[in-house]
């Protein structure tokens, strides 16, 4: 998939500023065309989808040994995540030429929140992440579609056979591990409010972050079930990373929930 005919540079003029929701200026960044945050979006949800309804089925059926599909499964929504970092390291150096640390922070929006009116950074706006984090935490309390028990992973670590495999299972615990830190900061995050929100704005204007949220969440083709009640969560992270211009509000949430199921998943192994 050809994606880089349609990128734009979205540079602020007399009288045609850009802003971030709230009067401060937002820096110049090489905005995306509609078509090109479309294309984006569908190179990381496609590949997702594939893998966990096509690739994990395939693979269950020729893995030996007990809990074969929970092997399959995580390996290839392993193999999903991963593929997103690399998906925003490339995109990265086709538009940058370079992937040297400080301008990758910028580009990513890896810094401190940025008050839309003072132009501060960081300080007491760091305890935004405190509501953000109960609220997100309160999701999970709305009604929602009902998972499937072999798809997942709360509920599988629930069962007996789920800590069957994991007592003293050091290898898939490193794999978990892996999964957790590149689904909340360096694949999702990273992708929709680190490459994507920063560049969504040219294309649609001050409702970017509404764009982006809807996008997250229709992202989950690999878990539909979980879409609806993932719309209000991806709302909660993403007008507040677009208008204090910092991916890191989101991976900070995440990585709550990140800590939490990695602790509960490693009293597990230590059975």
């Amino acid at each position: 998939m050809d994606l880089s005919d349609d990128t734009t540079t979205h540079t602020a003029g007399p009288g045609t500023a850009a802003t971030a929701p709230g009067p401060a200026p937002r820096p110049s960044v090489a905005q995306y065309s509609r078509r090109r945050v479309l294309g984006t979006w569908a190179a990381a949800a496609l590949p997702m989808g594939a893998l966990a309804w096509v690739a994990a089925p395939l693979l269950a059926a020729a893995l030996d040994g007990p809990s074969a599909w929970p092997r399959a499964i995580l390996v290839c929504l392993t193999a999903g995540l991963v593929w997103q970092f690399v998906l925003v390291l490339g995109a990265l150096r086709h538009e940058l030429g370079t992937l040297r640390w400080p301008v990758v922070r910028e580009a990513l929006w890896l810094r401190s929140p940025r008050s839309p009116r003072s132009g501060r950074s960081g300080g007491r706006l760091w305890w935004l992440l405190v509501p953000l984090v109960a609220l997100v935490a309160l999701t999970e309390e709305l009604p929602s579609v009902p998972s499937p028990d072999d798809r997942d992973l709360g509920a599988f670590l629930r069962s007996g056979a789920g800590q069957d495999f994991l007592s003293g299972n050091w290898p898939w615990f490193a794999l978990i591990l892996v999964m957790m830190v590149f689904n909340t900061v360096l694949g999702e995050e990273l992708l929709f409010r680190g490459l994507l929100l920063p560049r969504m704005r040219g294309a649609f204007g001050r409702g970017d972050w509404v764009a982006n949220g809807v996008l997250f969440a229709a992202y989950h083709l690999h878990t539909p079930w979980v879409i609806p009640a993932s719309l209000l969560d991806a709302f909660l992270i993403s007008y507040p990373a677009s208008r204090y211009r910092s991916a890191l509000i989101g991976i900070g949430v995440h990585s709550v929930q990140t800590v939490v199921l990695g602790a509960l998943t490693l009293a597990l192994v230590l059975r």
